[in-house]
């Protein structure tokens, strides 16, 4: 059971980052294409553009330290041991 819900709050700490980045990718693609209908949104454009850095970082850095903790990144990404 544990096991079980510790794999849940896993994905869920994947999961809301990715949909913050999705909702901001969207939200700069609304904003990107109200130029169209007469005025750019710099609020919604700004907000999703932090909205989709920072969902795009947290899974990146998650995937990153996963594989350094595995062994699977270059050598010059390995730890550095004295």
């Amino acid at each position: 059971m544990h096991n079980a819900v510790s794999r849940f709050i896993a994905i869920l700490l994947l999961v809301i980052p990715g949909l913050a980045a999705t909702y901001g990718f969207l939200a700069m693609k609304d904003a990107w294409f109200a130029q169209f209908d007469g005025g750019f949104l710099w609020g919604k454009f700004v907000l999703g553009l932090l909205l989709f850095a920072a969902g795009v970082s947290f899974i990146g850095g998650w995937i990153f330290f996963r594989d350094r903790k595995r062994n699977y990144v270059a050598p010059r990404f390995r730890e550095k041991r004295k």
